[in-house]
Order: structure tokens, then C-alpha cells, then sequence
């Protein structure tokens, strides 16, 4: 590839935001010879958080980045993901993710903390690839560029602005005044030393238990030095008011007084526990304007409930990079292209984990025990087909 080829050689494409989806999109430009700059609004490199799940659909993308050896030293492959009834952690299904994950879709199922994918991913670019302190606080959209201010300094022009800022993403106010929506729920994340819960750490799976207004899920990250667990509570039995280590603390043994005792003996081990609410936005009906482009959260903020949201703003990337690789020189062309491959998968998924609190969290009684009892038929790898045997990297080519 040569400038002559593609607009996108030049040296003004820029990625706002320096999370999964920014440093994803880096490494990957960077790799097709596209050059970059990531522009992060953080003095210092780093990544807040707990733990993360990485599906195949994006750790067979990661691994194609030439990311395989970092993510193999530092991510844990759960065995299997089980289900267990929320009142005393009995099996009601188990699906695999070991091995037969591998040979079903050619690649692994990984656990691990968000901090160390981070880590990884900042490893795989060059050190002036990342521009430090730079917030940006508005996005002008021209004919042929993008006028982007951040909060020090006079307004940049670049060629083509590839905006990951987030859930709270500037750029997408050029296509949408929308702002986030409440789903009601806070996600109260912590990290535990392993050694406190030898049966969960001698036995490394995912565990998610599912009942009546909320449910938790645990795995291990780290090479399974730590056990990361997310538990989600209601907003009215949140104290929202208050967010200290103490009170969370309370409030989760509040909310889970009368679950599976292995929870609140979880909690209580914990190092550190952090309340997030949990917020998405509706679906956009454009992604793309110009020479912008939006990827992750701030094209499809989505809650939780199906571990996808890293898992997309992977996919993102991937097909970005690969659209604009084979674009010549129409770049507009390109991203509408990326915008009509991606945008309807990602909302399908966005609006399936939206809905999947309603069937997680069902009260006792007879939907409840019908959707137990499905469990086993319902939760295998073949169910996952649509979503962890998705080829980001071949769907660019195909007509």
C-alpha cells in the first residue's frame, strides 16, 4: 500500500479515545501501514475496571493482530460457563468453553482484566502512536476533513476522524442529540485475591447466578491470581447517594442477604469494590458522516448482560480498517460501507442485551422455573454460532 492508493496513508487520520475500541482500531491501522495518531484524554496510560470476557469473534481478531502470545501469558481460559440457582449456587446448566470452544470456532474463550487487555493492546503501538491529555470537547464535520478541539490547545483539521470516546462520546453529538438512558441497575464490580476462594480458583470457570431483580457473574483474570465478580442491583436498593468501600459493601450483602452463601462470602473477600450505574443509549440509524466515523460505545453503548460490548468494539475495528484498507482513495465510500456492514449486527446485540436483564432477573414462580429448566437446552455452543462465529476479518470482502 502506498499514499497513492489511499487518502488514509496520510499522516492526519485520528482515533479519539485510547480504550479497547481506539487501541484496537491503532493496532489495527497500523498493521495495514495506515498511519495514526490515538488521542486520549488521560494524562497517563492505563485502564480502570475489573475483570472482561473475550468471545472468540474477538479473540480470534486479537490473535490476528499478532496479539496471540501476550493474551495466552496473561488471560485465563474458563472451562465452562455455569449457571446456578440463585438461592444455594445449585448446577442448572453448564456449557463449555474450553476446548470445544477452540474446535467449534477456532479460537479460545478468554477471561482477564480489562487493565491487562489494555496493557496489551498500548504494548502493540508505538509510543508517539498515543497522544496523552488530549480531551476533546468538539467535532466540526467538513467536505474533506474534521475539525476536532480538544479542551488545551486550538482545534486540529485531520483527514478522517475515527471517534471510540465512549459511552459519553462527544463526536456523536454531530450525529445525534440523544443522551444516555438509566436501565435502572448499578453493577457493583470488585476484585478478589484467588487465595480467598480456593474452591473457585482451584476450579476456574464462569459462574453466573440469575434471580429475582438482579443476578452476578465471577470468573478469574490475571493468569487467575484474582477472581473478578460483577453484581448488579437495582437502583432503588443501591443508596445512591453514597458510593465508599464500606457502603458498597453493605449494600451488596443487603441485596444479597438470602442468595447462595458463597456470594457474600465473595464480597466480603473482596480488595475493592466500585459502583458503576448502568447506562446504554438507543440504537443510531447512522454510525458515519463525512470523514467521521463512530466504533464501540460511542456508536453502541450496550449493558452488559451478553458480554459483548468489548467483544464489538473489536469487530468495529477490525471491519473499519479493512474498508478503509480497500477504499483507495473514497474514503467516505469506505466508512458507509463499514457503517452497512456493522451497524445492524451491533444493534441486534445492543437490543438483545437490553432485553436479556428482563429474562435474567425474573422473580420465583412459573416463568422462572420454565426458564431453568430450559437452561441446558438453550445455553450450548451451538446457540453461540451468530455470535462467537462471526469473521470480522473476512466480512469487508465479501460482496
Amino acid at each position: 500500500m502506498n499514499e497513492d492508493q489511499t487518502a488514509c496513508t496520510a499522516p492526519d487520520v485520528g482515533i479519539l479515545g485510547g480504550g479497547i475500541a481506539g487501541l484496537t482500531a491503532g493496532v489495527a491501522m497500523r498493521r495495514a501501514g495506515i498511519q495514526c495518531t490515538v488521542y486520549e484524554q488521560a494524562e497517563r496510560l492505563g485502564e480502570v475496571g475489573v475483570g472482561i470476557q473475550l468471545t472468540p469473534n474477538a479473540t480470534r481478531q486479537l490473535e490476528l493482530l499478532g496479539l496471540a502470545e501476550p493474551l495466552r501469558a496473561m488471560a485465563v481460559r474458563p472451562a465452562s460457563l455455569d449457571l446456578l440457582r440463585w438461592q444455594d449456587g445449585r448446577l442448572l446448566a453448564r456449557m463449555p468453553l474450553g476446548a470445544e470452544c477452540v474446535a467449534l470456532f477456532g479460537a479460545p474463550y478468554y477471561s482477564l482484566h480489562r487493565a491487562d487487555l489494555h496493557r496489551i493492546l498500548c504494548d502493540a503501538l508505538p509510543p508517539d502512536a498515543i497522544a496523552l491529555n488530549h480531551r476533546c470537547v468538539d467535532v466540526q464535520v467538513g467536505g474533506d476533513s474534521v475539525d476536532v478541539t480538544f479542551a488545551h490547545g486550538a482545534p486540529r483539521r485531520i483527514g478522517l476522524a475515527l471517534c471510540a470516546d465512549g459511552m459519553h462520546s462527544v463526536a456523536r453529538r454531530a450525529l445525534s442529540s440523544d443522551a444516555p438512558r438509566s436501565s435502572g441497575q448499578f453493577a457493583f464490580r470488585g476484585l478478589v485475591p484467588a487465595d480467598r476462594l480456593p474452591d473457585f480458583s482451584a476450579d476456574p470457570r464462569v459462574r453466573a447466578w440469575f434471580g429475582p431483580e438482579q443476578h452476578c457473574v465471577c470468573y478469574p483474570v490475571s493468569g487467575g491470581d484474582w477472581i473478578s465478580f460483577t453484581a448488579m442491583v437495582p437502583a432503588d436498593a443501591a443508596r445512591s447517594d453514597t458510593c465508599s468501600e464500606e457502603d458498597s459493601l453493605e449494600t451488596l450483602a443487603e441485596a444479597y442477604l438470602h442468595w447462595d452463601p458463597a456470594l457474600l462470602t465473595m464480597f466480603g473477600s473482596a480488595e475493592s469494590i466500585g459502583r458503576w450505574e448502568l447506562c446504554d443509549r438507543d440504537p443510531l440509524r447512522r454510525w458515519t458522516t463525512g470523514r467521521l466515523a463512530l466504533l464501540g460505545d460511542a456508536a453502541h453503548p450496550m449493558l452488559p448482560f451478553r458480554a459483548q460490548g468489548a467483544n464489538q468494539a473489536i469487530e468495529d475495528a477490525v471491519v473499519l480498517v479493512d474498508c478503509l484498507r480497500m477504499a483507495g482513495s473514497d474514503v467516505p465510500g469506505a466508512l458507509r460501507r463499514y457503517e452497512r456492514i456493522r451497524l445492524p449486527r451491533a444493534t441486534e446485540i445492543q437490543r438483545g442485551s437490553r432485553n436479556s436483564s428482563n429474562t435474567f432477573h425474573l422473580g420465583d414462580g412459573d416463568r422462572q422455573l420454565v426458564r431453568d429448566q430450559s437452561m441446558p437446552e438453550q445455553w450450548t455452543l451451538d446457540s453461540q454460532r451468530w455470535t462467537f462465529g462471526y469473521r470480522a476479518d473476512l466480512v469487508a470482502s465479501q460482496p
